[in-house]
């Protein structure tokens, strides 16, 4: 018998099924899931990697210890991978991890392009591009990556050659790449969000977001919506199917700077001006606790596992469960002495947070940041060339449409299950006999059907029936002033005589 754990429900009854077909059917369904309940049960007993984090030890703080210190008491192979790039000309730099954590692209502000295998130690390409740089992103894998210069995108391969030029992405700050869509998204300082699917080269929407120029943006990994941070506290979610925002918060007051994340999709962080780092749960859109920064944080990142790390003026500061429970202290620090922080990232499937700063960039150890176990199918930072290209072919046939993109992603597929009550109200309600429709009483007046008849018909035509109609008119006219001066008792036109009649003054008809 397997634990309650692993059970997939009730087994399915195929004793009662007179169908020899559909009962084997069923009969092998069964034994898949028996097959895959052992295997899960297995794979738990015999799975060894597990998360592992600093522990003090008595009056010890974990806040305390250093980079050189942790380097003494680790392994070498993972003293390795915590370096420091010293690249004090064309900083600050941004940068960016491949999704399997492999792959570094670095990206200066001065112009300076790098990416190399960070582990191997293997340049792929570097070049000067002699102009301001704002954000580069790596995309589907590492053959292409996009940077965001003064005034376009630009797309490069691995060998640093130019592949396209974004022309529709104008002065863009900040990027992100949906990696089951194939979708580049952009924000800058027109305030346009733009999706573009880099496998066909559409742009998919391209919205205004009204706020002003944004900086801030980052995406949800859990149903791929789009954050963006704006100068008047305000963060707005987007998805590519509506040209409002699903959602605006208030989150801050002042600008925002940075939001973050988490891999679940349940909690996203958020610094600002007014100096606080604020946590929200996304699913009930509230405020769960905040922490104060002795400066605006400048940027924010949220690793597998829940730990959040902070940068502000030269600082690091790592926050070890401080998405759920407040913290009193944080789990690790860092400083980086006259060099602040432009951006901190934790790479994927490792103990490691990479971050830029004014004078290059530092990868630090933190035990506990990485996801210990990953799926291969899904990324396998050990893949081969092979493996490679048949992820590629894969993603782009199982490709997502964008709209697929909501705020529930499990709402696609699933049966609606409207309650039996409401379905019959609404079968009630259109059954019910629709009310009569009882005209208004028309009023004759000056507008009658033989003046809109003549004003359709107001051209350089005359034809009998136009005669006609006018000739009622006239005698219609003449009858109605008969009437009137009748009525005031004034004599008739014909007994004055046409010498005297004309010395009558004419009434006025209403």
């Amino acid at each position: 018998m397997y634990s309650i754990k692993y059970k997939r429900g009730k087994p399915l009854k195929h004793t009662n099924v007179k169908d020899k077909k559909l009962r084997h059917n069923l009969k092998t369904i069964e034994k898949r899931i028996k097959s895959s309940q052992k295997n899960a049960e297995i794979f738990d007993m015999m799975k060894s990697s597990t998360v592992g984090y600093l522990e003090a030890e008595g009056m010890e703080k974990t806040y305390k210890i250093t980079q050189s210190q942790l380097k003494e008491k680790i392994d070498l192979i993972t003293c390795q991978k915590g370096f420091d790039l010293k690249l004090p000309t064309f900083g600050p730099y941004v940068f960016d991890y491949t999704r399997n954590g492999r792959y570094i692209l670095l990206g200066g502000k001065k112009g300076h392009i790098a990416s190399f295998d960070w582990k191997s130690g293997k340049l792929s390409t570097e070049f000067h591009l002699k102009e301001s740089v704002r954000d580069v992103k790596w995309l589907h894998n590492e053959k292409l990556f996009v940077v965001a210069q003064k005034k376009y995108v630009y797309m490069y391969d691995n060998t640093g050659l130019e592949v396209h030029c974004l022309k529709r992405h104008i002065d863009i700050y900040s990027m992100e790449f949906l990696p089951y869509h194939y979708l580049l998204t952009t924000i800058g300082g027109a305030g346009y969000l733009k999706y573009q699917d880099i496998s066909t080269g559409v742009i998919v929407a391209e919205y205004p977001t009204k706020l002003g120029p944004a900086k801030v943006m980052a995406q949800n990994p859990y149903n791929s919506i789009i954050h963006i941070g704006h100068s008047n506290g305000v963060v707005t979610l987007w998805s590519p199917n509506l040209s409002t925002p699903l959602v605006k918060m208030l989150v801050h007051r002042g600008p925002v700077y940075s939001l973050a994340i988490d891999r679940e999709g349940r909690y996203m962080a958020s610094s600002g001006a007014d100096r606080q780092v604020k946590i929200w749960d996304i699913r009930s859109w509230k405020e769960v606790h905040s922490y104060f920064s002795p400066t605006p944080a400048a940027t924010l990142h949220i690793s597998d596992t829940g730990m959040l790390a902070v940068g502000w003026s030269s600082h690091v500061s790592l926050w070890k469960d401080a998405l759920q429970k407040k913290q009193n202290s944080p789990y690790m620090t860092h400083l980086s002495p006259g060099s602040f922080v432009k951006r901190v990232k934790f790479c994927p499937y490792e103990d490691i947070l990479g971050f830029g700063h004014a004078k290059g960039f530092s990868n630090l150890i933190i035990p506990g940041s990485g996801e210990p176990s990953y799926d291969a199918y899904e990324v396998n930072p050990y893949e081969t060339k092979k493996q490679r290209r048949e992820k590629e072919i894969i993603g782009l046939l199982e490709k997502l449409q964008p709209e697929m993109i909501t705020l529930d992603p499990n709402y696609i597929g699933n049966v609606d299950t409207v309650s039996l009550e409401v379905r019959e109200k609404e079968a009630l309600e259109s059954k019910q006999p629709e009310e009569k429709w009882v005209p208004k009483p028309k009023t004759r007046g000056k507008n009658s059907s033989l003046r809109r008849y003549l004003r359709k018909k107001a051209k350089n035509i005359i034809d009998e029936r136009k005669l006609r109609v006018k000739a009622a008119l006239e005698k219609e006219k003449k009858l109605r002033q008969a009437y009137l001066r009748k009525r005031r008792g004034l004599p008739e036109e014909k007994l004055l005589g046409p010498a005297l009649s004309r010395f009558v003054t004419k009434s006025v008809t209403y």
